[in-house]
């Protein structure tokens, strides 16, 4: 195998024997080296440096701003109590899974992410099968999300214009128009403008910054009288009436696990990032860091100025975060503001989103993972961009936008697929590294080593990630009607059967798995 070529090599030109000199821009010698061991031809531009990566990721991942949004289900099944505590545990436990990723990300820093250390890690017998799911998983886990964010945005702009017109009335079409403008702004960020994309993440970590203290300080200093925080930390509820106050709290743990995902975005960008075995593992350790505890701080400070949680349900708004800054502030113009910073960091979260969505779907083309893979693993010889995954997701998110209008049921159905998708493929790509270690066999060079503590850090995070994929499939309240449903496992369920429906069809013909292509002299 030692010879053996990328698809992508026949289209993008051969590696020849040595390292490669005529490659994209940006690469240092070690990059050079890993990609040549991969057995990969660059083809991106490596725009990217470590504090613009860091960027990139801490706005993707945005978990302050995302906790504000989603928190609601949570308090209602957990109370304030289990909304702090339960974040608590699934920022350790993500945090561990991070770290077992950072540590594969510095052996193997290439855009595929999970499906590619699936094939190289996993044992020899399964490598094949089991990259192939993961990377469809993936592929769907963030294309999906694309339309899901957009969604969420475009309810927050709806919710400022009720706020300041109180007669507007909002229809499905408005959102469904919304969500379409927001990723075309995003598409053109995404192309047109993509050498600003690093100096924008730049800017907008600055944002996501300041933007926390400027909601942060006038919840506490205008806000109603805080509450004790003896009754804030300990007073747990069972809203969903599962009969027991414990489970309703392990129900409620999608609001922080929706909220901290996100630092292996990174990963899907190694290839536009120079010196990525060293930058990826340490953006994707500082985000998982700085973004988990900014998110403690304000899910904290949410519940101590939060109020009665039934009249903060009913706001006019649809937003109940909205309704709690005007509690705070009591002025249109503050909160208006204050909502302001929430939209831009979301609208530059979806540019991200669109761009590391892309980027897996030419991953995974490349390695032949997908139909028509030569059409979208094209890149754009002057641009250096995968312009054709780039507009696939365009127009899938914008497909997907349109079921809105029908019903939002359905599109609900069909966006609910990112959370377990992506849970699943950390757990399948931990567990792979970890049997790797029990079965003491060699692990590949590394500037990330996580030494003698290797092995119990990777059985504690594949331990929590599936016992958190599990409960994320739970819906909110034991009986729930079509539209409470929680139907994320029948589209896990269908993407499943039908990836490996295609694997047995037409995937093992065509699909050998990354790790066929990598140099093992190298």
């Amino acid at each position: 195998m030692t010879d053996t070529k990328s698809p992508a090599d026949s289209e993008a030109g051969e590696i020849p024997d040595g390292l490669p000199f005529t490659i994209a821009d940006g690469s240092t010698p070690l990059d050079k080296a890993d990609m040549y061991r991969m057995g990969k031809t660059p083809q991106l531009h490596r725009n990217f440096r470590f504090f613009s990566i860091f960027g990139f990721t801490m706005v993707l991942m945005q978990t302050w701003e995302t906790e504000l949004n989603v928190s609601v289900f949570g308090l209602v099944n957990g109370g304030t109590g289990g909304v702090i505590w339960v974040y608590f545990g699934a920022f350790l436990g993500l945090f561990l899974a991070i770290l077992t990723m950072a540590e594969m990300a510095s052996m193997a820093p290439t855009t595929g992410g999970q499906y590619h250390w699936v094939s190289e890690f996993a044992p020899r017998s399964s490598q094949r099968f089991l990259s192939f799911i993961v990377g469809w998983l993936s592929v769907l886990g963030w294309q999906v999300g694309n339309p899901a964010i957009c969604f969420l945005l475009a309810q927050q702009i709806q919710g400022l214009v009720i706020l300041n017109n109180p007669s507007y009335v909002p229809e499905r079409w408005h959102l469904t128009l919304l969500v379409i403008a927001i990723l075309t702004v995003c598409m053109v960020l995404n192309t047109l403008l993509y050498r600003a994309l690093p100096l924008l993440e730049t800017l907008a970590l600055v944002l996501h910054t300041a933007g926390f203290l400027a909601v942060l300080i006038p919840l506490w200093t205008m806000g109603p009288k805080l509450q004790p925080a003896h009754d804030v930390f300990f007073t747990f509820a069972d809203g969903g009436g599962w009969g027991n106050t414990g489970l309703s709290c392990l129900v409620g743990i999608l609001s922080p696990i929706f909220s901290l995902l996100g630092p292996d975005s990174a990963t899907h960008m190694a290839e536009e990032l120079q010196d990525a075995s060293k930058s990826l593992p340490r953006a994707m350790i500082a985000t998982a860091l700085l973004n988990g505890v900014s998110g403690f701080v304000m899910v904290v400070t949410y519940c101590m100025v939060l109020g009665d949680l039934e009249s903060v349900l009913q706001t006019p708004t649809m937003m109940p975060f909205i309704q709690v800054f005007y509690n705070a502030v009591g002025s249109y113009g503050g909160v208006t503001a204050m909502t302001c910073i929430m939209i831009i960091m979301a609208s530059c979260g979806v540019v991200n989103n669109i761009a590391t969505s892309s980027r897996q779907l030419w991953a995974f083309a490349r390695d032949r993972g997908v139909p028509f893979s030569g059409w979208f693993a094209k890149v754009h010889p002057r641009l250096g961009l995968p312009l054709n995954a780039l507009g696939a997701s365009y127009v899938f998110a914008v497909l997907l936008s349109l079921i809105n209008i029908g019903s939002t049921v359905a599109f609900n159905i069909l966006t609910s697929l990112g959370v377990g998708a992506l849970l699943s493929s950390y757990a399948i790509s931990c567990g792979c590294i970890a049997v790797k270690r029990i079965r003491h066999e060699p692990l590949l060079p590394r500037s990330f080593d996580l030494g003698r503590t290797g092995l119990v850090i990777n059985v504690l995070s594949v331990s929590f990630l599936v016992f958190t994929f599990i409960m994320t499939f739970f819906p909110p309240v034991p009986e729930p009607t079509l539209e409470m449903m929680n139907w994320s496992i029948l589209v896990y369920g269908t993407v499943v059967v039908f990836s490996v429906v295609y694997y047995i069809v037409r995937g093992r013909l065509r699909y050998a798995g990354p790790v066929e292509y990598v140099r093992k002299s190298a």
